[in-house]
């Protein structure tokens, strides 16, 4: 990094793997704001294609447990970032984790490499390794095997991270927002001592700098020590929800416990039983040996409630998330990436329909622009008008705002029971809405070519539940979908080619 902080591109060279995952994806961005060149190691690189860092960073297609393509990778390098690992990759995986960081620290000497940097799981003090569960073990393994090799390697070990799409999270986050009642099993009483990703990922970076003689551990971990069961209590505290009963019991194995979360949440099993059975063990940090290295600032690390807050943030502020639209690009750590699993980031229901229009796209864009209000929103005006009446009966805006102008929209602009809240001229209209749901919901219409000559209305209904009850209204009224969105999107696209979107009859669009 240049003197005036600026990214000059000339900093030392990180190798950075696992790049296509939760952490790896995040910390690229941060070592290049850092002044570090990067270069990602990456199985399929056009998974990559799409991160808004992807022109900054070089990647490189191969494997870690192949000996040529990590010797490749780590020409030049001078830190290596090794965050792969096989969880949920079935009964071999003891093994190809071992297979790999042992090909990693070969190359890395060969090559040169000043150091090692590698994040693994906090594993409780006092239990023999052969107690641990396999992932636990597995992942101390790993460590141990950098830490006994020639390149001086620096092993952080966290237990619970906290952000949107981290496994551990997302576990918490649907178990918590899906059971207002839950019978759990006796490791919600486990004390863990959860960290937030931005810490995370700060300590990541800061490791780069580590002088040559460190060769060792670190435990990181947030201010807050809890039980899982506290966890859940305080989510449901900062993410509004009403207050959770839970009740440990004493007859779920973690075996039981897998099926039970993979009952509950999307969380595939095959994640959910490794991450179920690491909670058997209490998981505190025994040292915070770190900050002698990656000093603390004010307010460092996060805790608890204000690392969830910053998870739950894109949902919090209205904004759909980037894993729910590609064209947003993450502002924090903490937000979703488009690499992170569909599982991760909460539920999102959609209804979206496609159709083709007989008519150019800028009169379709003028019927779009010019929805609600007076014109009204193409479909079953007895349902609108009911839910706007339900609205006002439940304190709410109802159907009584209607627009500030017959024509156009600006961003801001409140429309019936909806507001605008991001507007492309001639392409896209995406509403908030501001009705009382136990959510938050989106209604999004796109003027848009179908690359054959022709035009193709899109439109997408979305909802992000909050709690029990979210859930069970989207599936409540989801049978009359088909009526309501479905009339909207085939009136929409007539009223285009009747000529409702012709010059004279809406203004044209500037």
């Amino acid at each position: 990094m240049g003197t005036d902080g600026t990214r000059d591109g000339t900093g030392p060279l990180c190798l950075v793997t696992g790049a296509t995952g939760y952490i790896g994806g995040r910390l690229v961005p941060e070592l290049l704001a850092a002044g570090y060149r990067v270069r990602c190691l990456a199985r399929t690189p056009g998974k990559l294609r799409d991160h808004p860092w992807a022109p900054d960073a070089e990647v490189v297609r191969g494997d870690v447990t192949d000996a040529g393509s990590v010797a490749e990778a780590m020409n030049g390098a001078e830190v290596a970032y090794y965050l792969v690992h096989a969880l949920g990759s079935g009964s071999g995986f003891e093994e190809t984790d071992r297979r790999a960081a042992r090909v990693f620290a070969e190359q890395a000497h060969a090559a040169g490499v000043r150091r090692i940097v590698y994040l693994g799981g906090l594993t409780p003090e006092g239990v023999p390794e052969r107690d641990l569960s396999p992932h636990l073990r597995s992942r101390a393994e790993v460590g141990r095997i950098f830490l006994d090799g020639p390149v001086p390697a620096t092993v952080l070990r966290a237990a619970v991270i906290i952000g949107s799409g981290s496994a551990s999270f997302e576990m918490l986050r649907y178990l918590t927002e899906r059971l207002p009642v839950m019978v759990t099993p006796r490791w919600v009483r486990t004390r863990i001592q959860p960290i937030g990703v931005r810490d995370v990922l700060r300590y990541l970076v800061g490791s780069a700098r580590m002088p040559d003689e460190v060769n060792r551990t670190f435990d990181i971990g947030g201010p807050d020590v809890l039980t899982y069961r506290d966890m859940m209590r305080r989510y449901a505290a900062v993410a509004n929800l009403p207050g959770r009963l839970i009740v440990p019991v004493p007859v779920l194995t973690p075996w039981l416990s897998s099926q039970w979360v993979g009952l509950v949440t999307p969380v595939p099993h095959a994640i959910a039983r490794p991450l179920t059975e690491s909670l058997r063990h209490e998981v505190v940090c025994g040292e915070h040996d770190i900050a002698r290295y990656v000093p603390d600032g004010p307010g460092q690390p996060l805790r608890y409630d204000e690392a969830l807050t910053l998870a739950l943030r894109r949902v919090r502020d209205a904004r759909v998330a980037t894993r729910w639209s590609s064209a947003s690009v993450p502002g924090a750590p903490s937000d979703p990436l488009p690499t992170d699993p569909d599982w991760a980031g909460g539920s999102l229901y959609q209804d979206e329909r496609r159709l083709a229009v007989d008519a150019p796209r800028d009169a379709l864009w003028r019927v779009i622009e010019g929805i609600g209000g007076d014109n009204g929103w193409y479909s079953f005006p007895l349902a609108w008008a009911v839910r706007g009446w339900l609205d006002r009966f439940a304190g709410g805006v109802g159907l009584r705002r209607g627009r500030r102008d017959a024509e156009r929209l600006r961003v801001g602009d409140s429309l019936d029971f909806w507001r605008v809240e991001e507007i492309e001229r001639g392409r896209l209209l995406r509403l908030r809405a501001e009705m009382r749901l136990p959510g938050l919901a989106w209604l999004e219409m796109y003027a848009e070519d179908d690359g054959d000559g022709g035009t193709r209305y899109r439109q997408r209904a979305l909802f992000h539940p909050r709690g029990l009850l979210g859930h069970v209204y989207w599936w409540s009224v989801s049978p009359f979908h088909a009526i309501v969105f479905g009339g909207m999107a085939r009136n929409i696209t007539r009223a285009a080619g009747r000529g409702m979107g012709e010059p004279g009859a809406r203004r044209p669009i500037t």
